[in-house]
């Protein structure tokens, strides 16, 4: 296990843990959309380089073209400070991303878009200028989905594939749109920070193989604490490219 620190938190980290959490919800419907910009942070409370980037995060979550979510690791915790959102699953999606773009690049601030391009998190320009090139691209291979809850169901439907079959895996991300926490220790002692659209659990909800399909989900399977919103992907393998995606509820700042 490598590991280099600098002001972006860069690192050749291998962590070694399992992929599974849970969530909450309030109301309303997902519904086949155009097609979004999918971002995901990686940040964490131990992190001095971090707090730029959670904030800039407050105006990617209110753009309705893009889904932003923030995924808390664990992996700084030793620094002083026990990141109160960190999950061990949302340092192995980390990793895992970067073990399927073959690079082993994992570092926070780290954004990560469309499952593909990752970017240090706080630089603005770079993110914007990535959302600007989905918007702007034909989204030949897009799969629409919706989701929806039904009682103590949800129901994700992702349509056929636009074009020739193809294997896929769709994700449901339980989400606290904003939360505020006060650090005591480490790199960031003394400050508030807030947080949005913050994934508390990661669940597997199923294999897409380009047809259509749709999955019903026990609500208390995917939900965890106070969480009031879900996010649905569609990644090409298990998380490659992001092809779909669907949230339910607010998932904004």
């Amino acid at each position: 296990m490598g590991l280099r620190i600098h002001k972006t938190r860069r690192e050749a980290l291998l962590l070694a843990t399992g992929a599974c959490l849970a969530g909450g919800g309030i109301a309303a419907a997902g519904s086949a959309q155009s097609r979004p910009a999918v971002i995901e942070l990686f940040t964490s409370q131990g992190c001095s380089s971090c707090p730029a980037a959670d904030a800039f995060m407050e105006e990617l979550a209110a753009m309705p073209d893009v889904i932003a979510l923030s995924y808390n690791v664990d992996y700084w915790d030793y620094l002083g400070w026990r990141d109160t959102l960190a999950s061990a699953a949302n340092s192995q999606r980390q990793y895992d991303y970067a073990k399927a773009r073959g690079d082993m690049d994992v570092y926070t601030p780290q954004i990560i878009c469309d499952g593909q391009s990752h970017y240090v998190g706080s630089k603005r320009a770079q993110i914007l200028a990535a959302i600007e090139r989905v918007r702007t691209a034909t989204p030949v291979n897009w799969v629409p989905m919706t989701i929806e809850r039904q009682g103590d169901e949800f129901l994700v439907t992702a349509e056929a594939a636009p074009s020739g079959a193809r294997n896929g895996t769709i994700w449901l991300m339980s989400v606290m749109p904003r939360v505020k926490v006060a650090v005591e220790r480490g790199e960031n002692a003394g400050k508030e920070i807030t947080y949005y659209n913050v994934v508390r659990n990661i669940t597997p909800g199923g294999m897409w193989h380009g047809e259509r399909l749709s999955l019903n989900l026990p609500v208390k399977g995917v939900f965890k604490d106070c969480c009031t919103a879900c996010v649905a992907l569609l990644q090409t393998g298990d998380v490659g490219p992001v092809i779909g995606a669907a949230r339910w509820s607010e998932v904004q700042g």
